[in-house]
This record gives structure tokens, sequence and C-alpha cells, in this order.
């Protein structure tokens, strides 16, 4: 192993922060970054080393290879992680700087799902059945959904995610609205006791696995469009009007109140989607 992919595997293990999907991407994404700046001529580089010119060519590299804008702010995102933990955060300059455009997030497409009780019914699992409710009521992420435990995260009027389980290891509160979400989460309470729900002789990997299984088979897909249909939800819950990707009205149509009120909609469900940007909801609720 290559000393600069040894030491990062070092600063990994030194800096375990963010949840498992966030720490397995980044894990990647820094030994893909460890090996194309070796071919690019920046041999016997240690993690300490980081400058600015290496960000600058691994986004040239990245720019040569056709790769997204996408993947482009991924990557830099990983990289700006590697040079907080070497104490070093100005060395990678701003996506602008860097020359990656700003990424649009705009669609009407909707992509969102509702639970099938029938299918949900044919899921045999009770925490994989558990998982995929909280998805629904809550706009969780899978892996939140999975770790998600009762006892800690349950505060009565609102969950509270804690980062490590989060993607990009950001905390989060989501507000309990109505009694169907209050009876959900005293349902969870009792299947999960004091722990997550994963059952005791599993780990977060394998229950995955099963989760994966589980609702293949009962011919449950697109399982992320129920974030799609929360944040759907909430946005007519908060305006009094469907969404864009609902066939609601367009952003650009709203004026004055309207408009404020299509606003302060987006903010709210950034915060709970645990997005830091309201621009990343028209993902999901259309523009």
């Amino acid at each position: 192993m290559r000393d600069l992919n040894f030491d990062l595997k070092r600063l990994e293990k030194a800096h375990n922060d963010g949840s498992h999907g966030t720490r397995k991407a980044r894990s990647y994404a820094l030994a893909q970054m460890a090996n194309a700046l070796h071919d690019l001529g920046f041999k016997g580089l240690r993690a300490t080393g980081l400058k600015r010119k290496h960000a600058v060519a691994l986004v040239r590299e990245w720019k040569r290879q056709g790769r997204s804008i996408g993947t482009m702010k991924n990557r830099t995102a990983h990289l700006r992680w590697w040079a907080e933990r070497i104490g070093r955060p100005g060395v990678v300059p701003s996506n602008g700087a860097l020359g990656i455009d700003n990424r649009e997030y705009v669609t009407n497409e909707d992509k969102s799902v509702v639970l099938d009780p029938e299918k949900l019914a044919l899921v045999k699992d009770e925490h994989v059945v558990m998982a995929l409710r909280l998805e629904a009521e809550f706009g969780l992420r899978r892996e939140e959904a999975i770790k998600f435990t009762p006892s800690r995260d349950d505060r009565g009027d609102r969950i509270r995610l804690k980062g490590s389980t989060t993607k990009g290891g950001r905390p989060r509160e989501i507000p309990v609205r109505n009694e169907s979400q209050r009876r959900l989460l005293d349902e969870a309470r009792r299947l999960a006791g004091g722990g997550a729900l994963i059952p005791p002789d599993r780990n977060y990997k394998q229950q995955l696995k099963v989760y994966e299984n589980r609702t293949r088979e009962a011919g449950l897909y697109r399982m992320h469009g129920l974030r799609h249909h929360y944040a759907q939800t909430r946005y007519e819950e908060i305006t009094g009007w469907k969404s864009p990707a609902a066939g609601g009205p367009r952003q650009r149509s709203l004026t004055g109140a309207r408009r404020r009120i299509d606003g302060e909609a987006r903010r709210t469900i950034a915060r709970e989607l645990g997005h830091d940007r309201p621009s990343v909801v028209s993902v999901y609720v259309g523009s």
C-alpha cells in the first residue's frame, strides 16, 4: 500500500465521523484520489502534505474524465474533510474557484412513492416493516430509519436524529405533527426496547441486507420515493396548495405573499430532510 493510501486509512480510523454510508463513500473517494494523485505524478505525497495544487490537479483530471458536476462536488466535499482533519481547512478552494459550476436542482417529475399496505404485509421482518413506515411518516433515509433508536430519538413532540446516523453527520429535528406519527413512534418503542430497529443478533450491515432482501421479495422498489412523498405532503400542509411536482403552480408564477410562503416551506422541508440548501428541495417538490 502506498504511503498516501495508508495515511488516509489511518485518518479515517482516527476520525470515524458520519453515518455508515457517508464513511463508506468517503473511504472509496479518498482511495480514488490517492491513486489519481500518484498517477498524476505526485509520488511520495503524504496526507499532511495536501496543497491547493493537488486539489486543482484532481478537478482538472475529473473534468478530463467527464465527471458530472454532482460527482465532482461530492468528491471535493471528501477532499475538504481530508484538509480539515489535517488542520488545513483553507487549502481546498471553493467550488467556484476550482471551476466547478453550480448544480441545477430543477425537476418537475413526480418521483413520490406511497407505501403500499398490501406489499408491506408481505415483508417478513417486523424491523424492516417499522423502518419503512418511519421512512414514509417522517421522510427518513433508509439508514436513518434502520438505526432509529426510539428511546433516544423520540422527544415527544419531535424526533431528534443523532449526527452519527445521518448523511453528512448533521443532527436534525423533525416535528411530530399528528396522531398517526405518535402511534407509530409508540409502536417503535415497544418493538425496539432500548435499542435501535436492529435485532440484537444483527449489526447494521446485516440488517441492511435483510432490508434489501425483504423489500425486493415483497415487490417494494424505489423506497427513496417515500421521502419525495413526505416532502410533497409537507409542502401542501405549509402552503395550502400542491407542489409543482404534484401538479401545483410553478414557483416562478408565484408572487407576493405566496412566493414568501413557498420560500418558507422549502426552507422548512430542507431542514426536515437534512439538506443544508433549500434549492435541493426542488428535486422533491418541483420548481
